[in-house]
């Protein structure tokens, strides 16, 4: 039965002639352009030294913020300007407010278009505002920061008639403030 074998002689001729045709120069890989660029280095080793870090450090709780919303609650709870009859601006114009010191002050001024608003000083304790503080704190202007401690605030009158410029420190007792000084300059 030479007719029997001759589609299996077929198939296998067939087979033969196409994979004869898949030569190497014929192939996916060989027509496929090799990369040219050089190698990527190997990833770095882990260290012991950590490099610097992008997030910003913690804020320190202790330091000077002018920006706390104690102040402007504190500010909004103040009478009116008595001269003016105005609110006080919760922007302080001076100050060294902060959470740690057992006295800190901002200076405010009337909320007002006048060329000379009113100032005055509001006390805080550990950041807590003080509003029985001291009776009479208007017409402060500045505060002295080179005379101020962690317990007591130098504010500068500056009243522009000469002989009532002056320093008046403020002291934290452990239970109340008191005025401890006030120096005509």
């Amino acid at each position: 039965m030479p007719g029997v074998h001759k589609p299996s002689v077929l198939i296998a001729t067939l087979a033969t002639a196409l994979l004869a045709g898949c030569g190497s120069g014929d192939s996916t890989v060989a027509k496929t352009p090799q990369n040219t660029s050089p190698a990527a280095p190997p990833p770095a080793a882990p260290s012991s030294v950590s490099a610097p870090s992008s997030s910003p450090a913690p804020a320190d709780p202790c330091a000077v913020d002018l920006a706390a919303p104690q102040i402007a609650k504190a500010v909004s709870d103040l009478p009116r300007d008595p001269r003016s009859g105005q609110p006080w601006s919760p922007e302080p114009l001076a100050g060294n407010y902060n959470t740690c010191a057992d006295i800190s002050a901002v200076i405010v001024k009337a909320n007002t278009n006048a060329e000379h608003p009113s100032t005055r000083a509001v006390l805080f304790h550990r950041g807590e505002f003080l509003p029985q503080s001291v009776v009479d704190t208007y017409g402060f202007s500045g505060i002295d920061l080179a005379h101020c401690t962690g317990d007591t605030v130098a504010l500068q009158n500056s009243s522009g008639i000469p002989g009532l410029t002056g320093l008046v420190k403020f002291h934290w007792n452990g239970s109340g403030v008191e005025v401890v000084g006030n120096t005509a300059r």
